[in-house]
């Protein structure tokens, strides 16, 4: 079990554009079963950790479909309507909460899906496992940024998909060691 943030980003790492848009990704050509695509990826996802900016795009872009058959945490201080899954707002440090995650998670990985801030929260408090990055061939020059603090992390793997530079990095721990 490890706790994974899975993203696309754009190769000056950003992960949404200046308007919060994800226009920018869709052009691109991917191989949905090529390396380190999704559905691979997702089947091996018990629980996910979701940033409020995150959710709120999903409601705006799929109102009708929800995604996810697991269970998802929503760390937010908005207030949401009435969730149609099993989504569950939540507030605080991260630590508090990640036991939670990995219990829901039954043995499964926990994704932390949208948000570098999020993301960057699990790994200031030791609780980032890996990233997994699919890099877009698109500049944005602006935007949220994939992960907005500094971290040391070691490659453990990289690819080709179509348009995609996809890698894996493990997360640096302190004294060096990483997961």
């Amino acid at each position: 079990m490890a706790t994974r943030y899975y993203t696309a980003s754009s190769i000056d790492g950003f992960i949404a554009d200046a308007e919060n848009s994800l226009e920018w990704l869709f052009p691109n050509d991917i191989d949905q079963a090529g390396p380190m695509n999704y559905q691979s990826f997702i089947t091996d996802v018990g629980a996910l950790a979701m940033g409020a900016t995150t959710y709120q795009w999903l409601l705006d872009n799929f109102a009708d479909e929800w995604h996810y058959e697991q269970p998802v945490w929503v760390f937010t201080n908005r207030a949401f309507p009435t969730p149609i899954s099993d989504v569950r707002f939540v507030s605080g440090e991260v630590a508090s909460l990640h036991a939670d995650l990995v219990a829901a998670a039954r043995g499964k990985h926990v994704w932390v899906v949208g948000g570098g801030e999020l993301a960057g929260q699990f790994a200031d408090a030791g609780l980032l496992d890996e990233i997994w990055v699919q890099y877009a061939p698109v500049v944005l020059g602006a935007g949220a940024p994939l992960l907005p603090r500094k971290l040391d992390l070691t490659l453990l793997d990289v690819a080709r998909n179509r348009d995609f530079c996809c890698a894996r990095y493990a997360v640096g721990r302190v004294g060096g060691s990483s997961a």
